[in-house]
């Protein structure tokens, strides 16, 4: 999902200066740095909780006897 942002924020970058608007590069490394900032604590905080435990399946008791 991170890469597509990435891919979506250049595309966005690009077009706009397609058309003529000038949009400083500070502001795209900027905001790429800070969702790779965000993204990398996401992922630290996953590591770090326990893990989420499943509940055996339930069939039908048709389905068990057989």
């Amino acid at each position: 999902m991170l890469a597509l942002s990435f891919l979506l924020l250049i595309g966005v970058m690009l077009v706009a200066e397609g058309f003529g608007k000038h949009i400083e590069r500070g502001y795209i490394y900027f905001a790429m740095g800070f969702s790779l900032f965000v993204e990398l604590l996401n992922m630290r905080l996953r590591a770090v909780g326990e893990p989420v435990r499943l509940r055996e399946p339930q069939l039908p008791e048709a389905l068990s006897r057989h």
